[in-house]
């Protein structure tokens, strides 16, 4: 039921937006893009997920074969990090925008973001390709499990690297959009000060929410998995789990994945807050939708006392 939810809500406001991005009849700017890269990598991944309920109603055994499980964890890792990369870089730009707005902004122009854009995607299929490389299925008591962390764990050489991995994609990334928010706020409260105009301040104060967002789909959605695996990981170089410990680890891990997956649901309050013509599209549709049952109630109403 959880993932169903995911699935409804996620496909539903991501492809709303990459619909109205690509109606809209004016430039796209920076934020656009990063937004319309974030919602691609959503959409991509929910369209995974229907595999995974199926391998969770059957209680974890996947039907679909070895080839389909490396493609549902690689598009898994690339929502995940291809996520936390185009929240950093809409941090950033958010940024530039607010506290430098008369400097550095050649690093805010079309060309530069198409490019950061690029090495985003980049540095993810790097990160993530030798999920596709090899064999996510474990055959376990006639069952075979997919995308479980004890199927990776062969090397020895695991816990460094998703210590390492989680440094640079998760605390690196966190630390960057925290720096962005405090400067943000430090640069409110001097324009408040100085009695800005209103229509200035709305809109870092705009631009402060969208980074607000960000932080919390961080710290509910990422922070839960990362602190969860590197926590273990820890543990696991200095002495071996004990069977309670795994059972344990795999339990948090079951839960903490379910909240990286929230992030997808999480996203179009992203797209609310930063694109107006979103957020009057879905505000119209939320009109309609309750409106309509009081047109058909008033219409049904009229023509039973038109016939008496």
């Amino acid at each position: 039921i959880f993932y169903a939810a995911i699935f409804i809500i996620s496909l539903c406001g991501n492809s709303l937006v990459l619909y109205v991005i690509c109606q809209r009849k004016q430039k796209c700017n920076s934020t656009s893009i990063y937004l319309v890269n974030l919602a691609l990598s959503d959409t991509l991944f929910t369209l995974a997920l229907p595999g995974r309920i199926t391998y969770y109603i059957r209680h974890f055994d996947w039907p679909f074969g070895d080839l389909l499980c490396r493609l549902t964890a690689l598009l898994f890792f690339a929502n995940t990090y291809a996520g936390i990369g185009f929240m950093t870089c809409i941090s950033l730009d958010r940024y530039l925008a607010m506290v430098h707005p008369h400097r550095l902004q050649s690093l805010r122009s079309i060309k530069v973001v198409r490019r950061v854009c690029f090495l985003v995607w980049a540095l993810v299929c790097l990160q993530i390709a030798p999920v596709l490389f090899r064999s996510s299925l474990y055959e376990h008591q006639r069952r075979r499990t997919c995308m479980e962390y004890f199927n990776f764990e062969e090397s020895r050489f695991t816990p460094y690297l998703l210590l390492l991995a989680c440094t640079i994609s998760f605390c690196g990334p966190l630390v960057t959009i925290l720096v962005c928010y405090t400067k943000i706020n430090l640069k409110l409260h001097a324009a408040a000060k100085q009695n800005s105009i209103m229509g200035r301040l709305r809109r870092k104060h705009r631009a402060n929410t969208i980074i607000l967002l960000i932080l919390l789909t961080f710290l509910v959605c990422f922070s839960p998995y990362h602190i969860n695996m590197m926590q273990f990981m820890s543990r696991k170089i200095h002495h071996q789990p004990v069977c309670e410990e795994l059972r344990a680890f795999k339990v948090s891990l079951q839960i903490t994945v379910s909240l990286m997956n929230l992030n997808c649901c999480l996203d179009p309050l992203l797209y609310f807050f930063a694109i107006k013509t979103y957020k009057k599209r879905v505000l119209s549709l939320l009109k309609d939708l309750m409106c309509s049952p009081t047109v058909s109630s008033v219409m049904t109403a009229e023509n039973s006392s038109s016939n008496t």
